[in-house]
C-alpha cells in the first residue's frame, strides 16, 4: 500500500489529535505508544497540529515523550513543549478585543478570550466552560477582562440563540473585520448552542506546518501528516505524505495519498506507523 522508498525518507510525522491520534475517549492506544517510541529511537521526529490550545496538548506530548514544537489552535500558535520558545503566534489587536468585549456587554452575549495556556472568562460569563467545545482546555475565571486584552489568540462568543450570534456577526463589520477571520457555527456536542469565533487571518494548520518545517530545517516531502477533519485540509495541500483515517471526511480522503483501513477508535494510525517502522528498519 505505502511507497517504501518515500517512507524511508520521512523525518517528521505530524498528527492531528482528536479523531486521529486519540480515540473518542481522548486516549492514545498502547500499540501507538510503542510504535512511536521505536520510531523515535530510529530518529523520527513527531509533532501535533491541533485545534486544541497548547496547554491541552502537553499531556499527550509528555506521555509520548515528544519534544518538537507543537502546532495548536489550528496553526495560530507554534510553541515548544516547555513553553519557553514561540516559533510563531498570531494575536488579535487589542482594539479588536476591546470592541468584542464591548459588544458582549452591550448585547449580553457570553464571551471568552483564548490565550495559549488558558481560556479566560468573567463571573458574568460563568457558563462558558459548560458551553465551549475546547477539548482539554484550562478555564480560568478572572475579575475583569482588562488585563487580558493583550496576547489574545481567539475571541469566542457563545449563545443558545442563533439570531443573537448572527446579529453580533453582522455587527462585527468593517473596519473591525480587517485582518480577522470570523467563523459562525453550531456546536457538535452541545445541543442548540451557537458560536462565533474571531481570529487574526492568515493562519492555518498547513501554513503552520510549513513554518515548523522551516524552523526544524526539514523538507515537506520528508514529512507525513495524518488527519480526519476539515481543519486538516490545508496540510493536505502541501507536498507532505498525506494520510487520512477511515473516519475522515470524504474531502480529506480525496486529497490523501493513502486512506487507512481503520478508524481512530481502532488505533488506525498504527497501520501507517507499522509501515514506517518496517521501512526504516529495512534501510538499516
Amino acid at each position: 500500500m505505502f511507497d517504501l522508498e518515500k517512507l524511508r525518507q520521512i523525518e517528521l510525522v505530524v498528527f492531528d489529535v482528536d479523531g486521529t491520534l486519540v480515540n473518542d475517549e481522548g486516549e492514545v492506544g498502547e500499540n501507538t505508544k510503542q510504535l512511536i517510541m521505536k520510531l523515535k529511537k530510529l530518529g523520527v521526529l513527531f509533532s501535533f497540529a491541533s485545534g486544541r490550545l497548547h496547554s491541552a496538548l502537553i499531556p499527550f506530548a509528555e506521555e509520548l515523550k515528544i519534544y518538537s514544537p507543537l502546532i495548536s489552535l489550528d496553526g495560530y500558535v507554534i510553541k515548544s513543549v516547555s513553553g519557553k520558545i514561540f516559533v510563531y503566534r498570531s494575536f488579535l489587536k487589542k482594539s479588536q478585543v476591546k470592541k468584542a468585549i464591548e459588544y458582549s456587554e452591550k448585547y449580553q452575549i457570553n464571551i471568552a478570550l483564548c490565550h495559549t495556556e488558558a481560556i479566560y472568562y468573567t463571573e458574568q460569563n460563568s457558563v462558558i466552560p459548560k458551553l465551549l467545545d475546547k477539548f482539554g482546555a484550562v478555564y480560568e475565571e478572572v475579575n475583569s477582562y482588562d488585563d487580558f486584552t493583550d496576547d489574545t489568540l481567539e475571541i469566542v462568543f457563545a449563545s443558545d440563540t442563533r439570531q443573537t450570534i448572527e446579529f453580533v456577526r453582522d455587527k462585527l463589520s468593517f473596519p473591525f473585520t480587517i485582518g480577522t477571520s470570523v467563523s459562525f457555527f453550531k456546536s457538535q456536542t452541545h445541543e442548540g448552542i451557537y458560536y462565533l469565533e474571531v481570529r487574526r487571518s492568515g493562519s492555518s494548520k498547513g501554513k503552520a506546518m510549513q513554518r515548523l518545517l522551516k524552523y526544524l530545517r526539514i523538507k515537506e516531502n520528508r514529512t507525513a501528516v495524518l488527519g480526519d477533519w476539515y481543519n486538516d485540509l490545508s496540510m493536505f495541500e502541501t507536498k507532505a505524505m498525506k494520510v487520512a483515517l477511515k473516519n475522515a471526511i470524504p474531502e480529506l480522503k480525496k486529497a490523501a495519498d493513502y486512506v487507512l483501513e481503520k478508524s481512530n477508535n481502532e488505533e488506525g494510525v498504527t497501520e501507517f506507523l507499522e509501515a514506517l517502522l518496517k521501512a526504516k528498519i529495512s534501510k538499516l
